[in-house]
């Protein structure tokens, strides 16, 4: 019995062996003999697989793209309204701009609402057309109502206020923004339109009508002539010289500008004036020249204060750069 079992334990152990040796020769066999995995040997299931991701990543990426675009136009809302604030915070930080917008936004509104609320007592049943075909008639009603019952005043107030918007004119036409005017030197060119352009004005035209009373051809050229010589030699060195002490200058540097820019200015007006006065003394009535006058002023107090205030701004920038240069060569032997 033994001898049999060893047999039977032989022919087990190699017969296991034969079959582990076999099943190692499959398994290099299967190995080494498999097909490559390429793309042709793949299932047809995963084909869905492959279509289905790009057009996820096709997705993906314009859902990114709009995200983007709306966060852009977001930005720039953003912006916008940033700049916005920004602008409002610098004019109501800016009080020179905040005050000449104060200013000229209620001086406009009080002359217009002044000129269409002329006839304010009679409204009851008019119509905005009639508000407005009536009030140029009755606005020049009124103004000769006031020559008539004060000259002198009513012909002042045209004179300051055709002054300081002249003045206006003239230091836009320099190169200063639309709000940030020099109100000090626009209350100046006012000052002096006010109190001697209109009240002098007003003597002048009568002293004129009884210098040429004659109403022969030549009395019209005589009177321009007259005007553009006597009358307009004066009123220049009149304003001239008032702005420069209202600007408290010297009376050395206010007479020095004054022969400097007094021939210049005489002729400059020579361009315009006489054409003007062709009219004043052929057409208008006494009474009404000085507003036509003052109509053609806006043009002349422009030439007017560009020369006056151009010769005392170089002058002061010239004063400066001086007092610099003497300051810095004083204290070169100090280094």
């Amino acid at each position: 019995m033994s001898a049999l079992n060893n047999f039977a334990t032989h022919i087990f152990s190699s017969t296991s062996k034969k079959s582990l040796q076999e099943l190692r020769k499959t398994q290099t066999l299967s190995i080494n003999f498999s097909p490559p995995f390429t793309v042709q040997n793949l299932p047809k299931a995963p084909s869905r697989i492959s279509l289905v991701c790009p057009i996820n990543a096709v997705t993906e990426d314009r859902e990114a793209e709009t995200s983007q675009e709306v966060e852009k136009k977001e930005s720039n809302g953003t912006e916008i309204e940033e700049k916005i604030k920004k602008s409002l915070l610098s004019i109501l930080l800016d009080k020179d701009r905040f005050f000449n917008a104060a200013i000229v936004l209620g001086a406009g509104t009080l002359a217009i609402t002044k000129l269409l609320t002329i006839d304010h007592e009679y409204w009851h049943g008019w119509t905005l057309y009639e508000i407005l075909r009536y009030a140029p008639e009755h606005n020049w009603i009124a103004y000769e109502e006031a020559l008539k019952a004060n000259p002198v005043l009513a012909k002042m107030a045209i004179s300051g206020i055709v002054y300081s918007v002249g003045d206006w004119i003239a230091q836009c036409y320099e190169g200063k923004p639309l709000l940030e005017f020099d109100r000090t030197r626009m209350f100046r060119s006012g000052l002096v339109g006010f109190s001697l352009h209109g009240s002098l004005s007003h003597y002048y035209y009568q002293f004129c009508e009884a210098l040429f009373p004659s109403n022969d051809w030549w009395v019209v050229p005589a009177k321009v002539a007259f005007d553009q010589t006597i009358w307009a030699a004066i009123w220049n060195s009149i304003y001239f010289v008032v702005l420069g002490f209202l600007r408290l200058e010297s009376t050395a540097n206010i007479f020095g500008e004054l022969r400097t820019t007094f021939w210049p200015m005489l002729t400059a007006g020579w361009k315009l004036w006489p054409f003007a006065h062709l009219i004043t003394y052929g057409v208008i009535p006494l009474e009404q020249r000085l507003l036509w006058v003052d109509c053609v002023e806006l043009v002349w107090v422009t030439i007017l204060s560009t020369y006056s205030n151009e010769k005392s701004e170089a002058r002061i920038s010239e004063e400066s750069s001086e007092a610099k240069s003497d300051s810095s060569s004083s204290k070169l032997p100090e280094d």
